[in-house]
């Protein structure tokens, strides 16, 4: 980093030393260099998996994360994509790859390079979330014309520090998980959640419908797509998920929040969420990423 900030011409303390060095200095003994501070980071893990019973895996997870050691202008900085995608014959996961590297690039590219030169970021809410909104729409356009028949869901986690930015299609989701509980961020774009909104089923009933995979909104359909965006402050101790819904369809909130704060890492408890999501008969793709913020 130091040498990143040379060709950057960023200015930089020089290495600090315990209040003892100059006295050591003097007697002839070698100072001893203060313990370093930590600096803070995003911790994250991710894991997929094919399912029990599909052979094909159309789920893409893309995770990047950066932390910037001693320099405290830059937030830690995250990005979480999870697609899920359809339309078979391997269109799934075309599509799904295609949407979740267009987005990447899109932020990487409008955010995260130029924060690296501008060293300054401005948190706008609007701001922040219109181009998110934008990188998603940018994702359907390609997929539409490059992918006919295919489409994915798409949920999109940019993190600065502990201030979530996220965008939304589809029935993939991303929860906050605590000790208490899930908390649930995004709402699924699926025929059988819309009955539920009418009061012409219960959350028990859309459980087990028939029809409960079949979306009214997607990335790679044709037209100006509708994309939800949250914000959310991750609390101290908790964990933002997101997940496919061969993950959230198999296995019931409590048993989620069990293995999500009883794993020893971000990255056990995703590999456990995924045997758990199996043991139950693993119909569909699993994909889980799981990330939180912190100083350790």
């Amino acid at each position: 980093m130091r040498l990143l900030h040379k060709l950057l011409g960023v200015k930089t303390a020089p290495p600090s030393v315990s209040p003892d060095s100059d006295e050591a200095e003097r007697s002839g003994e070698p100072a001893v260099p203060a313990p370093p501070a930590k600096a803070p980071r995003i911790k994250v893990g991710w894991a997929t998996h094919v399912g029990e019973v599909r052979r094909h895996n159309e789920d893409t997870a893309l995770v990047i994360t950066a932390a910037h050691d001693g320099d405290k202008v830059l937030p830690p900085f995250g990005l979480l994509i999870l697609a899920d995608g359809m339309g078979g014959h391997q269109a799934g996961e075309i599509a799904s790859s295609l949407a979740a590297r267009t987005v990447a690039h899109h932020i990487l590219s409008k955010l995260y390079l130029p924060l690296l030169v501008k060293q300054e970021y401005g948190t706008e809410q609007p701001a922040l979330n219109e181009m998110l909104v934008e990188a998603v729409q940018i994702a359907n356009t390609k997929v539409a014309e490059e992918v006919p028949g295919g489409g994915t869901t798409l949920t999109c986690a940019l993190l600065l520090g502990s201030r979530a930015y996220i965008a939304h299609v589809g029935d993939s989701r991303a929860y906050l998980v605590t000790d208490d509980g899930l908390d649930q961020i995004t709402h699924d774009h699926s025929l059988v959640d819309r009955l539920v909104e009418l009061g012409q089923l219960t959350r028990g009933e859309a459980a087990t419908h028939p029809q409960k995979n079949i979306l009214y909104r997607a990335v790679g359909q044709n037209g100006v797509l509708e994309v939800d965006t949250h914000v959310r402050t991750i609390p101290q101790k908790a964990r933002l998920l997101l997940c496919s819904d061969g993950l959230w369809g198999m296995m019931d909130e409590k048993k989620i929040v069990e293995i999500v704060t009883s794993a020893p890492s971000l990255q056990s408890a995703c590999e456990n969420l995924v045997v758990g999501a199996n043991q139950a008969g693993g119909p569909d793709n699993i994909t889980v990423i799981l990330a939180e913020p912190s100083e350790d």
